[in-house]
């Protein structure tokens, strides 16, 4: 369709009526920054200026916005079927997509429950978890075990796993029966560590301090992202994930990978579990699943995990859990043509290709101002500025609206820009990337 058929204007005249996302609703209304359109690597302003995508959207446009391949395959999916229920009924292309994507999951991942949301796949996640004791006998394993400092969307269950103290605060209690071990960032051992810190690996071992405390067989599953996104873009140290895999084994519990973000090519492989080489029990996806054009999540499991609720269910329905839209008809034909698109043209192994370019680009901004650590892996990147005394986030937000009038896109978390672009990413757009960031810090005070 083209743009000029949307019967909607580009510079709408009244922004009240939406309350906007993790958004500071009457700042930004009073100076609103507006994307009208997207193609390739760029978003443009009502006015026309092009903003370079630093960040894949949220993360997930790993392919580049307005792929012809996946329009076209969302447009003639909606002209044949726009809607079918996976409710005792289904469609092809749901079944299709689930292939497709086992095929590409490491190890046994070979089940997929979709979901519509990287939220909606960590309480699904979770909540197969415990159902997974259950059937089995072990019932007394519901202690769900999260990590200081980790983002699992902004459900009731992601929120009581998840660790950053502003998604929590507002909402009580939560979920009954959630622990955390701690986070793995030290910036006194840390700092500009170029990829996976040395030092770390023993900070998994918080997990056998909750088994002591609460017992193993009361411990159901520990959710955890391989690198955390939404908090600031921290790596996991040497050798942690596989101390945490060790100990999961030993006791029974079950690891779940939150793939939401470095699932599909960020990292440089299919899913961060290929690149650690750590096979999690659970994996739970969104974002890049369909580049982000249809919402969609899906949620790995291994064989055991499905086999035993197939094996210890009578007859009739297995798994009590399901969403209007699991699997729906565009959403499984985004995906399709987004893996295919993924893998024509070879966009996992571009990244990987990228990374030690995207790091030096990275590294040319140490010593900048205010930079007091750089963190990177694949083709994601933190800058931590120190805080502006008394005003905390104030110096990022400045960065990121410096930024965008300069027409470059980042995003800022605390005090942490991150980085995230398209996978079609070109190496002169990592250097405008970069030195746009650089030439804004020298003007933030």
């Amino acid at each position: 369709m083209p743009f000029d058929d949307i019967n909607y204007p580009e510079n709408p005249n009244d922004l009240e009526a939406f309350w906007m996302p993790f958004t500071a609703n009457r700042g930004y209304k009073q100076k609103p920054r507006l994307l009208t359109r997207a193609k390739g690597m760029h978003y443009m302003t009502p006015a026309g200026r092009e903003i370079l995508d630093g960040t894949a959207g949220l993360w997930c446009c790993n392919a580049g916005h307005g792929h012809e391949k996946i329009v076209a395959a969302i447009k003639a999916q909606a002209e044949r079927m726009d809607f079918a229920p996976t409710f005792q009924l289904g469609h092809p292309a749901a079944f299709e997509f689930a292939n497709r994507l086992v095929d590409l999951a490491p190890g046994d991942l070979d089940h997929v429950f979709f979901t519509n949301s990287g939220s909606e796949s960590a309480d699904t996640a979770l909540k197969i978890a415990l159902g997974y004791h259950y059937v089995r006998g072990k019932g007394s394993k519901t202690r769900l075990i999260g990590r200081e400092r980790g983002y699992h969307g902004t459900n009731f269950g992601g929120t009581s796993v998840g660790g950053i103290v502003k998604n929590r605060m507002f909402y009580g209690g939560l979920l009954s029966g959630v622990d955390h071990i701690r986070h793995t960032h030290d910036l006194e051992h840390q700092a500009f560590s170029r990829g996976e810190p040395e030092w770390g690996v023993h900070l998994a071992d918080d997990l056998e301090r909750l088994a002591a405390l609460h017992d193993p067989s009361t411990i159901a599953a520990v959710i955890v992202e391989p690198v955390a996104g939404s908090t600031g873009v921290l790596v996991p140290p040497k050798g942690y994930l596989r101390r945490l895999r060790e100990i999961c084994d030993r006791h029974d519990i079950l690891l779940i990978f939150d793939e939401v973000i470095t699932g599909f090519g960020r990292l440089g492989a299919s899913f961060a579990a290929d690149y650690f080489d750590v096979q999690p029990d659970i994996l739970t996806t969104a974002k890049g699943l369909t580049n982000a054009t249809v919402p969609m999540g899906a949620v790995f499991c291994r064989s055991k995990i499905y086999d035993a609720f197939i094996e210890n269910t009578e007859q009739g329905i297995e798994l009590f859990h399901g969403y209007t839209y699991s699997g729906h008809p565009l959403a499984s034909a985004a995906g399709i043509a987004t893996l295919d698109v993924y893998r024509e043209e070879g966009l996992f192994e571009r990244a990987a290709a990228l990374a030690p370019y995207w790091e030096e680009a990275l590294w040319s901004l140490r010593g900048g101002h205010h930079v007091i650590d750089l963190r990177n892996l694949g083709i994601v990147a933190g800058i931590e500025l120190e805080p502006r005394p008394g005003a905390p986030t104030a110096r990022a937000i400045e960065t990121l609206h410096k930024c965008f009038d300069e027409g470059v896109l980042i995003r800022v978390t605390a005090d942490t820009i991150a980085l995230s672009p398209p996978l079609i990413v070109e190496k002169s757009q990592i250097d405008r990337i970069f030195d746009t960031i650089g030439g804004v810090l020298k003007t933030v005070d």
